[in-house]
C-alpha cells in the first residue's frame, strides 16, 4: 500500500481592490513644490477670491471718501415742532404740516427755518434749507454769553443770562434747542411771554443777536 505525498503551495494573499469612489489620499505637501509653503503660488495661502493688502491700512479709495466726509464741519438740526392742519372739505379732509427747525454749527452761527408741506418730511426738510439759507452769528464768551439780555418777539420774551462752568443748560422747548445749536452750554433763561413756538425760538434768537463782546463796547464808548 503507498500513499503519495503532494508539497504544499505557500499562496501569496491578492490586495483588494479599492472601492469606486474612495477618496485618494492627498499629498503631504498640498502639491507644492520641495521648500514653497502650501497653497501654491498664492502668497501666504490665500483662499481663493481674497486680496491681500501689502500695506495693512485702509485702501486708498476708501481713505480719500472719508477724508471728503470728514472735511465739512458737522451742522446740529433739531426739529423744534411740527404742526398738523387739517382742512374740511366736500370729500372729507385734507391734511397738511408745517415744521420750525434750528440748524447751527455749535460754534455761533445758527440760522431758523419754517416750512410747509402736504407731507412730514418734506415740511422738514423745507424748513432745514431755509434755516441754512438763513444763518445768522452771534456773539458768545466761552460757552456761555456776555452779558444778561431780554429778546422780545411778537408774543414771546425770553431772559438770558450768563453761569458759570458746570452749571448746564437751563432752558427748554425751543429755547434750549437754540442756545444748543448756537453753542451755549452754561446759561439760565426764563420764558416770560407767550408759549407759541414760533415765538419763542425767535425771541430767543432776538436776545442773542443783542449780545456785545467786552471789546465791541469799549471801542465804541472810545469812538
Amino acid at each position: 500500500m503507498s500513499t503519495d505525498t503532494k508539497p504544499a503551495t505557500t499562496q501569496t494573499p491578492t490586495p483588494a481592490p479599492a472601492k469606486s469612489g474612495a477618496p485618494t489620499p492627498a499629498p503631504a505637501n498640498n502639491g507644492a513644490a520641495p521648500g514653497q509653503r502650501p497653497g501654491g503660488n498664492r502668497p501666504g495661502g490665500n483662499r481663493p477670491g481674497q486680496r491681500r493688502d501689502n500695506r495693512g491700512g485702509p485702501r486708498r479709495d476708501n481713505r480719500r471718501r472719508d477724508d471728503a466726509a470728514n472735511d465739512g464741519p458737522t451742522m446740529i438740526e433739531k426739529v423744534v415742532f411740527i404742526n398738523r392742519c387739517a382742512k374740511v372739505v366736500k370729500g372729507g379732509r385734507r391734511f397738511s404740516f408745517s415744521a420750525l427747525s434750528v440748524v447751527g454749527d455749535g460754534k455761533g452761527r445758527l440760522g431758523i427755518g419754517y416750512g410747509k408741506a402736504n407731507e412730514v418730511p418734506e415740511a422738514i426738510r423745507k424748513s432745514t434749507a431755509l434755516a441754512n439759507k438763513h444763518m445768522v452769528t452771534v456773539k458768545l464768551k466761552g460757552d456761555s454769553i456776555p452779558h444778561e439780555v431780554l429778546g422780545e418777539s411778537d408774543g414771546g420774551k425770553v431772559l438770558l443770562r450768563p453761569a458759570v462752568t458746570g452749571t448746564g443748560l437751563i432752558a427748554g422747548g425751543g429755547v434750549r434747542a437754540v442756545l444748543e445749536a448756537a453753542g451755549v452750554k452754561n446759561v439760565l433763561t426764563k420764558s416770560l411771554g407767550s408759549n407759541n413756538h414760533l415765538a419763542v425760538v425767535n425771541a430767543t434768537l432776538a436776545g442773542l443777536l443783542q449780545l456785545r463782546t467786552y471789546a465791541e463796547v469799549k471801542a465804541a464808548r472810545k469812538s
